[in-house]
């Protein structure tokens, strides 16, 4: 027997092992990082580069033109008023919210999936869907508000370390800062042979709409116009006028003036948003990582911003439901466009794809590369649009069908001529017939999708409102000029001002 046999196994054994080693990080390298950038309640037409000559996005443009947009993307409606939660859920699901759950009970979401396949999670920021969702999601976080919104110079903060949420504190910067500061911190850190997915939810340019001074005064020396679309009040009741705390940010009916000043400070937010895009995109570079990064940048819905006398994104009108998404990196064609009907929850297949990590059964959404590598032109060809019990909608390439169940209401547009919807012509005779063909592709789409509210009721509710003089209580988070602002100085109630107390004291500050 030689004796030097087992020795010889085991030599071989070892290389064997080195090898297959070596292997796993060559794969594990040669798989494209992905860097989320989510911004909340942006309008799809708040984009310079998209044709907003309006407003400024230098950052973001960059990412148009060395990327491809998809200029008809939608969140798929909403099962509350707080729209966030049900479309994050949708993200990170890739379900509809009819066939998943707010807290994604039971599902394997895309960060899980991804850290069960080799890549280092990272989260910061916004997480709207409950504390054992992330912890399951991300390996690691920094900065992340386990809330929906808050004054965004007083952020209540808190990181990931060891499967668990800790390090409660108040922010000390800006929230767009803030959060930008945490993923630049990953990317300085980051030095795994695994591909990472870092995830940067901002809550800008959600309300409380308090930009920095230098980028609201920007907007009101140059001040954008009102939308084309813009009424005083909505002519009718949506299901979620009263009482909604989006709309309540402003007193009935919407005046010019009104809308005007709100509108800068939106833009100025999305601006300030855009430089800490660019400082994390600097970031990037400087990390040696960018020439193998998939960059998307997206939103979770719109907002009306005094379109049809609206302020919220409450509604399945355009601009509450269209939201950006631009897909920038290795394999993807730059400065294209498309406007094939996307979901936000087409994402997860997509980025499964371009990761080379298997999609789980079950998926509502479609894999997008066939759009920009030319094997499809769409992948779907229409969009529906539910909202609460109270709204159902469905659009093709030209016509729009919107039915209101609890009052018996329909409006159709005639997209192609009337983008903003406008012009109702649901009670035109000569357009009947669109009318009816749109009634009943929304009807399968229910019957698709097991949606079973119907479309009238027997006893309706008035379609008549009026809320002028409407009296109006500031939320907690408010800063004090924006109560003086557009409260006259009305304080929040006495329980929400003691929850703040509460929070201050609970993450370690006073104010």
């Amino acid at each position: 027997m030689n004796r030097f046999a087992p020795l010889c196994c085991l030599a071989v054994l070892l290389c064997v092992r080195l090898a297959s080693a070596a292997d796993a990080g060559q794969v594990a390298k040669s798989r494209p990082n992905i860097l989320f950038l989510f911004a909340d309640d942006q309008r799809a037409d708040t984009i310079s580069a998209h044709g907003n000559p309006h407003i400024r996005t230098p950052h973001i443009d960059s990412l148009v033109r060395r990327g491809f947009s998809f200029r008809r993307n939608y969140c798929y409606g909403s099962n509350s008023g707080a729209v966030c939660v049900p479309s994050r859920a949708m993200l990170m699901t890739g379900k509809m919210w009819m066939h998943t759950n707010n807290r994604m009970q039971g599902e394997k979401i895309l960060p899980e999936l991804l850290g069960h396949n080799g890549y280092t999670t990272f989260a910061a920021g916004k997480w709207h869907n409950q504390a054992p969702a992330i912890l399951r999601g991300f390996q690691q976080g920094q900065a992340i508000y386990m809330g929906g919104m808050s004054d965004h110079t007083e952020v209540f903060v808190q990181d990931i370390k060891d499967g668990k949420l800790t390090n409660k504190r108040i922010g000390k910067k800006f929230s767009s800062e803030l959060f930008a500061d945490a993923v630049i911190d990953f990317l300085k850190s980051h030095n795994s042979e695994n591909p990472f997915f870092a995830y940067v939810a901002f809550t800008a340019p959600h309300d409380p709409r308090q930009p920095p001074v230098p980028n609201r005064e920007e907007y009101y020396r140059q001040r954008p116009p009102l939308p084309e679309n813009f009424l005083p009040q909505h002519p009718f009741d949506n299901g979620h006028m009263a009482g909604g705390r989006d709309e309540n940010l402003g007193p009935w009916p919407r005046t010019p003036e009104l809308i005007s000043d709100q509108l800068c400070e939106y833009y100025g937010l999305i601006t300030h948003l855009d430089a800490q895009v660019g400082r994390v995109l600097e970031a990037l570079e400087q990390s040696g990582q960018a020439e193998n990064t998939i960059v998307v940048y997206a939103a979770d819905h719109g907002l009306a911003m005094g379109s049809h006398g609206l302020l919220g994104k409450q509604s399945v009108y355009e601009h509450s439901m269209k939201c950006p998404l631009v897909i920038a990196g290795p394999g993807i064609p730059e400065g294209q466009a498309s406007d094939a009907f996307t979901y936000l929850i087409d994402l997860y297949p997509t980025l499964c794809g371009l990761t080379g990590v298997a999609a789980p059964d079950g998926l509502e959404g479609h894999n997008l590369s066939g759009i920009w590598n030319g094997t499809k032109d769409k992948v779907r060809g229409a969009v529906y649009l539910p909202f609460r019990n109270v709204q159902r909608s469905v659009r093709d390439e030209r016509w729009k069908l919107i039915c209101y169940p609890q009052i018996n209401h329909m409006q159709l547009f005639d997209l192609k001529n009337d983008p903003h919807e406008i012009h109702d012509l649901a009670q035109h005779a000569e357009h009947k017939p669109e009318r009816d063909r749109l009634l009943a592709m929304l009807k399968a789409w229910q019957q698709d999708m097991g949606d079973r509210q119907p479309l009238t009721v027997a006893d309706p509710a008035p379609k008549e409102i009026d809320l002028t003089g409407r009296d109006r209580i500031p939320d907690r988070w408010q800063p004090e000029w924006i109560r003086e602002k557009y409260f006259d100085g009305v304080e929040p109630r006495p329980q929400d001002k003691a929850r703040i107390e509460a929070m201050r004291k609970e993450f370690g500050g006073s104010r």
